[in-house]
């Protein structure tokens, strides 16, 4: 019959947990411990917690830390707590934040912004208007339907500037707005990677007190176990 798990339970919450993740206050950082005490008065350094207690502590002191900081916490920074408290990457909080789907107006200004922008419509318009003007002049010997100075080819002209501009436009505003949203979830990124961290910190603080702790013991029974053997040779 399989023995069964040893447990404990936390003097924070009352709660039955696992040995192994028991978590002593002694080696709980103080500004964390702290904050769990200004929420449970009775506990002290000498008491016990789990390590699920310990790092909700932690990530309220981050929240807390952030507010400091920043003031008020924005709906970016409320995506970033929200991540780190569920355990997920950012990424999957971003995907569902992607740009709606372009109407017909939008995509006909991007398609006119990227050919009007391009060496194949200043050649083509280059033909275009060696081709009006070598008709008009030579070939229906300035007579034709525009002849000199081409009144109607500088009409033609303007009106595609006046209406070629806006669409350009309108393209380019698309275009920052997209700029708008990649600095968003940059800083979303660059801001979790600070508070992990952070927490990476804390964690590695914490194993290393923890782990000196269990060196001391180590040596208190050493030293135990050596006075016994020096009782034992005076006898």
């Amino acid at each position: 019959m399989k023995a069964s798990m040893k447990t404990f339970h936390s003097d924070l919450s009352n709660i039955e947990f696992p040995v192994s993740e028991r978590v002593s206050g002694k080696t709980v950082r103080q500004s964390i411990l702290a904050l769990i005490q200004k929420d449970n008065p009775q506990f002290t350094a000498d008491k016990f917690l789990s390590i699920g207690e310990l790092n909700n502590y932690r990530e309220q002191y981050i929240e807390s830390f952030l507010k400091k900081q920043i003031g008020s916490l924005s709906d970016l920074d409320q995506t970033v707590i929200d991540s780190l408290k569920d355990k997920t990457t950012i990424t999957d909080k971003l995907d569902g934040e992607d740009f709606k789907a372009m109407t017909t107006g939008q995509r006909i200004a991007d398609n006119v912004a990227s050919f009007g922008g391009s060496w194949t419509f200043i050649i083509s318009f280059a033909v275009f208007l060696f081709c009006w003007i070598c008709v008009n002049i030579y070939w229906l010997g300035n007579r034709g339907f525009d002849p000199y100075p081409f009144i109607l080819l500088n009409l033609i002209l303007s009106s595609l500037a006046a209406i070629q501009a806006p669409v350009i436009m309108m393209s380019q505003n698309r275009q920052e707005e997209k700029d708008r949203e990649r600095g968003k979830k940059d800083y979303m990124i660059n801001l979790k990677s600070e508070l992990e961290i952070r927490m990476l910190h804390e964690k590695i603080d914490h194993l290393i007190i923890n782990e000196q702790q269990e060196v001391l013991e180590i040596h208190k029974v050493q030293i135990e176990m050596m006075n016994d053997i020096l009782k034992r040779l005076e006898k």
